[in-house]
């Protein structure tokens, strides 16, 4: 049953996307209004580039912080090696996925066009229903 449920029936599909050549103190700013943990960045095609994590947006407050170094753009910040999911997988290979890996979300793609991101509460919320 749970291999039935696929990705894109959980995943979120309006996301918060960040532009290549945005200065980072406003992305940072942008992810902590919609409190979320990364966005994906896309260049002016709409083409997944990297992504924004809080680990990157760390790197930007101690750049500030300590080497007064304020500001930037996404690009020089992000994470440009983004491991993604497929908008057809299972959301049990998704659980298994955020079991085996450090990140929080991953960006989905179908047919190489970025179409949403899952979370491990999407992923749980997924589970749990399953369990009803």
């Amino acid at each position: 049953m749970l291999d039935k449920i696929l990705v894109k029936d959980y995943m979120t599909k309006h996301l918060i996307t960040l532009q290549l050549d945005s200065e980072v103190l406003r992305a940072v700013h942008k992810m902590i209004e919609h409190n979320i943990s990364g966005a994906p960045v896309i260049d002016k095609d709409g083409k997944l580039t990297g992504i924004l994590t809080e680990k990157d947006c760390m790197k930007v407050i101690l750049d500030a912080t300590y080497h007064s170094e304020y500001g930037g753009l996404v690009s020089e910040y992000m994470t440009s090696d983004v491991e993604v999911m497929n908008a057809e997988d299972s959301i049990v290979e998704a659980a298994e996925r955020f079991l085996k890996q450090r990140y929080h979300s991953y960006p989905v793609m179908d047919n190489n066009r970025l179409v949403g991101q899952i979370s491990r509460g999407d992923v749980i919320r997924a589970l749990g229903d399953a369990w009803q």
